[in-house]
């Protein structure tokens, strides 16, 4: 127990004990005199204790209703005190009169501490109106804050019986612009704009309440028709778009709005306020300006996606990735002369992923600048061990376009290439050919501080992009990467054959070195050969592999040689 109700509970027994003492002093001379009689008996006294005793409780009970009846009996003691003891000699009548006089006043300022106590009760009581109304209002706008909106929405959905809740949680389009370019002063009467219009499209029984921001939402509660709630939103996104005029400015207001429902109590308040959100943010998705419903569909797509990021920053976190490595064969002898370097996700229930179930969505999120970092480093060292027995052993690994972009990537290379005591002649850093020509003048900046290096660059997927060939010239490329499409239909088609070897003349008309891909048979690789295309990787020769199998693999090519 609190000391405060401690305290309280003492002050009312000591409130009790004064009734009561202040009963026996009325009752004192009759139970006195009974009890100094020749013949008393118990019961001559005991009646009058009871009858005190029942006015004692009596009076206590009246005093938590009306609390200056418990002064009644002790304003009648005094009086009695005054009347028994007149007379007497002069020093002792004054005592008396004295004790009564203290006893008087204290029981003056105790008559009128309780009105004094009824007047601060009072305006407590009227201070506590005043902060729980505030506590239910956004002091901005007027209308319902997150506290009445969720107080409401719990009773809506407890009072529901066999009708729907509706939930529309509205988002302004654009909000922020407004304050950023007109002052928060315009966007303060946008936001008490928008929350009068809303109260203008609502029934009398709905809640309309500001959550935050520039998110408001609103209660539908108790409907019988589902399309109700879109009539609703829907009259409420094109009465925000009216004009409004402020400082001489005229704004208009798009909102976007999420729509969701309750049958019953089928759902709790977070539960319809979560189906909502997704539901605005289905509306975003599809432009702005309107409003969806919540879609179950879409939601389960949305948490697919949301849980598959989670794994995806889990497994960076925890490195549950492994760099496999692709063999580069020196198409006269078919021997090992260097490797691309291929990550694979040892994913922990679903196993080995390839990296096309996650790296695009690793890409999306922003994780593939750290990946790549990662996976160059691991390869680095790697392939440092391996050149201590194939000293012109080559490493080749790909850059994404979020390290392309990336401003310190020089410097990252660069700090890998230290650490591991990697020869930057022979690391070669891959990109696609779409990557290097969507920004040419960039790409080349880039791939030139990269040069600066004493890497190489080389220019994957190479021949599917013959419409920026003019441009070839103005990138720094060591090497070029025949796509796999023109490699693998050699054989089967002679204009086929004629592309891979017009591709392959290009790649020598600018100096560069080809690389053919995707070789998957014997006849494909002697095409090549005929091509005079000097090295080549596919699964013909080996598929990518974990290092210690490829450890393997240079051991048993080193002793056949």
């Amino acid at each position: 127990m609190s000391p405060g109700k401690v305290l309280d509970r003492l002050r009312h027994g000591v409130d009790d004990i004064m009734i009561f003492a202040s009963l026996m002093v009325l009752a004192w001379p009759m139970v006195f005199a009974r009890l100094t009689a020749e013949e008393a008996r118990a019961l001559d006294w005991l009646l009058p204790v009871a009858v005190v005793l029942f006015a004692g409780f009596a009076i206590a009970w009246l005093a938590k209703r009306w609390p200056l009846a418990q002064y009644a009996p002790v304003s009648a003691a005094i009086v009695m005190a005054a009347i028994v003891h007149r007379g007497g000699t002069p020093a002792e009548e004054g005592l008396t009169w004295l004790i009564i006089l203290v006893a008087g006043t204290i029981l003056v300022r105790q008559f009128l501490g309780t009105h004094t106590n009824d007047g601060l009760m009072r305006d407590l009581t009227r201070e506590r109106a005043i902060l729980a109304r505030q506590a239910f209002r956004d002091p901005l706008t007027g209308v319902g804050n997150r506290a009445m909106f969720m107080e409401h929405a719990t009773d809506a959905l407890a009072d529901a019986d066999d009708t729907m809740t509706a939930v529309i949680l509205l988002d302004l389009d654009g909000f922020k612009g407004v304050n950023d370019t007109y002052g928060h002063a315009a966007g303060d009467e946008l936001l008490r704009v928008t929350a009068q219009r809303l109260n203008a499209n609502v029934r009398s029984n709905d809640t309309v309440s500001r959550l935050g921001g520039d998110e408001f939402v609103v209660l539908l509660p108790r409907l019988t028709d589902d399309l109700i709630a879109d009539t609703v939103a829907n009259r409420i996104l094109r009465d925000l778009l009216q004009p409004l005029a402020i400082d001489g400015l005229v704004l208009t207001i798009q909102a976007s709005a999420g729509i969701a429902f309750a049958r019953g109590d089928s759902l709790d308040v977070d539960g319809i306020l979560r189906e909502a959100d997704e539901a605005l943010y289905q509306a975003k998705a599809d432009g702005k300006g309107v409003s969806r419903r919540f879609d179950p569909a879409r939601f389960a797509e949305a948490e697919q996606r949301r849980h598959a990021e989670h794994e995806l920053r889990v497994a960076l976190a925890e490195r549950q990735f492994e760099v496999f490595y692709q063999p580069i064969v020196d198409l006269a002898g078919e021997h090992t002369v260097g490797v691309e370097a291929l990550v694979r996700w040892q994913h922990p229930t679903r196993g080995l992923l390839q990296p096309a179930a996650f790296l695009d969505l690793a890409e999306e999120i922003g994780l593939l600048p750290e990946l790549g970092n990662w996976i160059l480093e691991q390869a680095c060292a790697q392939a440092v061990a391996w050149q201590r027995e194939n000293p012109d052993f080559e490493l080749n690994v790909n850059l994404s376009v979020s390290q392309l972009s990336n401003p310190h990537l020089t410097d990252e290379v660069r700090a890998v290439l230290e650490r591991t005591g990697m020869p930057s002649r022979l690391l070669v850093l891959e990109l696609t050919e779409t990557m290097a020509l969507t920004d040419l003048a960039e790409s080349a900046r880039i791939l030139a501080s990269l040069k600066t290096l004493g890497v190489r660059i080389a220019l994957d997927d190479f021949g599917t992009g013959f419409s920026s060939l003019s441009h070839l010239g103005t990138l720094p490329v060591d090497i070029v990467k025949i796509d796999r499409s023109f490699v693998q239909a050699m054989p089967s088609s002679a204009n086929d054959a004629s592309v891979a070897e017009a591709v392959l003349q290009i790649a020598r008309t600018f100096g560069l070195s080809p690389v053919a891909e995707g070789v998957e048979d014997e006849e494909q690789a002697a095409w090549l050969r005929n091509l005079d295309c000097a090295h080549a990787q596919g699964y013909h020769f080996a598929r990518p592999m974990p290092a210690g199998e490829l450890t393997d693999l240079l051991e048993r090519q080193s002793a056949r040689l």
